[in-house]
């Protein structure tokens, strides 16, 4: 029997039990819907995750005070105190590889314009910082390098600062405002950047000359971080071991003894949350993959169902010449028909599944290699659990089939 009459005999079998065929293949809708969705959620929170790590600085490396703990590891609060200017101005006069540093320190309180205050983050900087994490000036200028020999109380703040402080439709440049009772004069504005992945609002910050906020807000002599973008991406690594060599000449560590500093890199960073989102979107599309094994289940349950009842018209078709292989085709076609229509629902419901998702603005991102993985999941269900009815069908001894009740 040709592909086209059994495909015909299938197609009207699948529609004479209409409810039950869907029933069927609901598991299937469900199943591959939700992979799609896990799948996307997943793809989409991984590529978010590394544009948010990527907004964060151009080829950005960190170097902290303290040795490299990890596992939790408690340090005494002198080792975090390792970093100071002049290491700043080391890396500043002999890098050769790094394109732009910044020394950092921060602070943590309320700035407060009158009446009005917002607690918020101020960040102790260079004007190169800002060539370093990307961030853009809308409004004003940046304070200059005068500025911060001089410690001059001058500052940038970011959208959320203006919003909170100063209301809509007012320009801030020029006004005062106190962060932890010192005043701060603004020179610029800093354009958005929103929240990142994290939920942090990016904008809830101010920007100042790193002398004023170790003297004047601080009182401290030490830094909390210094931040270094590389030359090129490809240049990262000699830029940290650049980095590395000028602080351990610094800090007269002796040779075989460890860092009193670690180094991290934004390709560090990016390899580490990626391997952790994909770690996420395993367990996630695995769950949900349970489904479709059951869903498999269910079409097996209800192919055998089928061949009961059509025992006497399987006895009849072999009586008159149909061969075990026609009736195994048959069944089999039409168990691949269920999973896969029900493949192409569930990739359909997914879709609209990944459309609601993104408009709760969770990242989605659906993988074309996702698409594909998933219809020939639903064919292989459809061969491995039909093949067993199929198998009994064709096996049936006409004469016994035609004597069923």
């Amino acid at each position: 029997m040709n592909l086209f009459n059994l495909m015909k005999i299938a197609l009207r079998a699948i529609w004479s039990n209409k409810f039950r065929s869907f029933l069927s293949m609901l598991g299937i809708i469900i199943g591959v819907a939700a992979v799609i969705i896990m799948m996307s959620i997943g793809q989409g929170s991984k590529e978010s995750v590394r544009k948010n790590i990527s907004k964060m600085g151009t080829n950005l490396i960190m170097v902290r005070p303290g040795a490299d703990r990890r596992g939790g590891v408690r340090q005494d609060p002198s080792a975090m105190q390792t970093l100071k200017v002049e290491d700043y101005e080391k890396i500043l006069a002999q890098k050769s590889y790094i394109s732009h540093v910044s020394p950092e320190v921060t602070a943590s309180g309320q700035a407060i314009n009158g009446s009005k205050n917002t607690t918020c983050s101020m960040y102790g900087e260079t004007p190169s910082y800002l060539d370093i994490k990307q961030w853009v000036i809308e409004d004003g200028e940046c304070f200059s390098e005068e500025d911060v020999r001089h410690s001059a109380k001058v500052c940038l703040v970011g959208k959320t600062i203006v919003k909170e402080l100063f209301g809509e439709n007012v320009d801030p440049i020029g006004k005062n405002i106190r962060f932890k009772s010192i005043p701060f004069r603004i020179v610029g504005v800093l354009k958005a950047k929103g929240y990142n992945s994290w939920g942090m609002d990016q904008d809830n910050v101010i920007i100042a000359p790193y002398t004023s906020v170790m003297k004047r807000v601080l009182a401290q002599t030490y830094l909390s971080s210094i931040n270094c973008s590389a030359l090129k991406e490809e240049m990262t690594d000699n830029a940290i071991e650049e980095v590395t060599q000028i602080l351990r000449t610094n800090h007269k560590i002796a040779s075989g003894a460890e860092d009193d500093f670690t180094i991290r890199s934004q390709e560090e960073m990016m390899s580490t949350m990626s391997s952790t989102m994909d770690t996420i979107t395993i367990i996630l599309v695995v769950a949900a993959a349970f489904s479709l094994l059951v869903a498999g289940i269910g079409i097996m349950n209800i192919m055998l169902v089928s061949v009961t009842e059509r025992t006497k018209e399987i006895g009849l078709r072999m009586s008159v010449g149909a061969r075990g292989l026609d009736i195994s085709n048959q069944f089999l076609l039409e168990s691949i028909l269920i999973s896969t229509t029900g493949g192409l629902l569930g990739l359909l419901v997914g879709y609209l599944g990944t459309l609601l998702c993104s408009f709760f603005h969770l990242p989605t991102s659906i993988p074309l290699w996702s698409i594909l993985v998933s219809f020939a999941v639903c064919t292989i269900i459809g061969v491995l659990f039909g093949y067993f009815p199929a198998k009994k069908a064709a096996n049936m001894d006409p004469i016994e089939a035609i004597r069923y009740e």
